[in-house]
């Protein structure tokens, strides 16, 4: 899977805390053992919808629970 990020900004959140952590009932501790990402990546993604993973975790996500790039990322236009 390819992300390509250039010196442009678009602002987008995650929704993980949203979909998996609140939706599914999925601790944090559950998403970093799940996903096998590092303690403190996995807990910033859950913690912290600004920020924005890399690709591969991004696809790591992806594939773990079997959702798409755009149900753990979300596009909100500037107002």
């Amino acid at each position: 899977m390819a992300f390509i990020v250039n010196d442009f900004f678009m602002p987008m959140r995650n929704k993980v805390k949203g979909l998996l952590i609140d939706g599914l009932g999925i601790t944090r501790y559950r998403f970093w053992k799940d996903t096998g990402l590092s303690r403190q990546i996995a807990y910033q993604i859950a913690d912290d919808p600004s920020y924005i993973p890399s690709g591969s975790t991004i696809e790591t996500i992806c594939r773990v629970y079997q959702v798409q790039p755009g149900d753990i990322l979300e596009f909100f236009p500037d107002e």
